[in-house]
């Protein structure tokens, strides 16, 4: 399959696996650590600028921003999956026909997300109990970041498009380019101008519009996609949706139960106080820097699974399976070492603690952090063996891994405190990643039975595309 001028597209159906799995997520990582970085580097500028009551406004509203981000990632990563399966078994006419359909789906779902979401944040602020001194921050914040909601789902759409083709490099170079530009934006809107946290949302979408041109601009120079296609064939087939929003849907679903879990964790979160919402807030924050590795080796796994399955090679997505957990649980040591040395001074980017309120915020992040740390591992585990089932075309057993994790969480949240005090609510994380690791792994093992022993033949393998 050919690609247009310097394409990134990586054929991940031959050579060796371990080298193809790390040369497609370093790239991922490297664009998801800038991306963390201008995260990073907001949250320092919100907190330290702006002061606790800007920073603890932000972080009562991070699960609302899950639930959007999360849902829209969902749909997108799932419309991805077909894509790697067919780029795999080289069906070129599929492709287009299946990225056109996709697109449709994504502005359509982009429209009512915006709509919805606009109306019911008042109502959204208020479930999950923002203190009232704190909530206009709130709205304001998120009034501007979710105006943007078409520019999120563009680029996580374009995103996942060109890593379905094994393009990891294009989305690191968005990454930096937004990187750079929402800080500069961040430091112009917020120190020059004086917008406050408006600035900062604006300066996130503004960046994100970057991000999201270059990634279309790409894209549209893949060979396969940029070859004119009779008008004819630009219609809609109710199969093709159908099938999409089967792969899409549950993915959705799943990332929209664990931001229902998380809205509940942030409601019993925001009863304990300013100083506590902070601290929980730095730490939730640095949890993206925690879980960047995995997010990279995850989409490495869905396009590289996707693409043996779809080229008919079920031995490799065994053994490719067994190396990417075993480097997935290596990164995860050398992060957890790495947080408990320097941890408690990256987490003093975040919060001034000359104050009281200051003081006792480091103190809730700095053991949230360690508690989280030390069971990175089971998080690693959990992305790379999701990816996988995903990239096999089961989307169900991640949903219902997802419902686990919302189990383990919320229950956490609700039982734990009343045992413990306030720290038990820093349990409640772990407790979900093991929920989800409990469903996944069977679940795993299931799929392998199922398509990749002996017993599944070609005709087998192919029907799953």
């Amino acid at each position: 399959m050919k690609t247009k001028g310097k394409s990134g597209v990586m054929d991940m159906t031959q050579g060796n696996m371990a080298m193809l799995i790390l040369s497609f997520a370093l790239p991922l990582m490297l664009g998801n650590v800038f991306q963390q970085f201008y995260t990073v580097a907001d949250t320092a500028i919100v907190g330290k600028i702006l002061g606790v009551d800007a920073l603890a406004a932000l972080g009562t509203v991070e699960s609302i921003n899950w639930l959007v981000l999360g849902t829209i990632q969902g749909i997108t990563q799932g419309f991805g999956i077909l894509v790697s399966q067919q780029f795999g078994a080289k069906k070129e006419e599929a492709l287009q026909e299946t990225i056109f359909h996709a697109s449709f789906l994504a502005v359509v779902a982009a429209i009512l997300f915006t709509v919805g979401i606009l109306i019911g944040l008042p109502g959204l602020v208020g479930i999950l109990q923002v203190p009232v001194d704190i909530r206009p921050i709130c709205l304001d914040y998120l009034y501007v970041l979710f105006g943007g909601i078409p520019l999120m789902m563009l680029y996580n759409f374009t995103a996942a498009m060109l890593r379905a083709f094994g393009d990891s490099k294009t989305p690191l170079t968005a990454c930096v380019i937004a990187a750079l530009f929402n800080i500069a934006l961040d430091l112009y809107f917020i120190l020059e101008l004086g917008w406050g946290v408006k600035g900062a949302a604006l300066a996130t979408v503004i960046a994100q519009t970057l991000a999201s041109a270059y990634c279309l601009w790409k894209l549209c120079r893949i060979e396969v996609l940029a070859e004119k296609r009779k008008a004819a064939k630009w219609r809609l087939h109710a199969g093709l949706c159908g099938k999409l929003i089967y792969l899409g849907l549950p993915m959705a679903f799943q990332n929209l139960v664990i931001a229902i879990g998380g809205m509940i964790v942030q409601t019993v979160v925001n009863s304990f106080g300013v100083a506590f919402i902070a601290g929980y807030t730095a730490t939730c924050k640095l949890y993206g820097i925690l879980e960047v590795a995995a997010t990279s080796y995850g989409f490495a796994m869905v396009t590289y699974t996707g693409q043996n399955l779809g080229a008919g090679k079920t031995d490799r997505i065994k053994e490719g399976t067994r190396i990417g957990v075993l480097i997935g649980v290596l990164t995860s040591f050398v992060i957890t070492g790495l947080m408990f040395l320097f941890g408690r001074n990256i987490l003093g980017l975040f919060i001034s603690s000359d104050a009281a309120q200051g003081s006792q915020a480091a103190v809730v992040a700095w053991r949230f952090l360690r508690i989280m740390s030390s069971f990175l591992w089971v998080l690693y585990i959990l992305h790379i063996v999701r990816s996988v089932i995903q990239g096999m075309g089961n989307t169900v057993i991640p949903l219902v891994s997802g419902i686990f994790e919302f189990i383990m969480r919320t229950g956490a949240t609700l039982i734990l405190p009343v045992l413990f005090g306030e720290n038990g609510i820093l349990f409640a994380e772990v407790l979900a990643w093991m929920g989800a690791d409990l469903v996944l792994i069977p679940g795993y093992f299931y799929m392998r039975k199922k398509l990749l022993s002996g017993r599944s033949n070609q005709g087998d393998v192919q029907s799953a595309v």
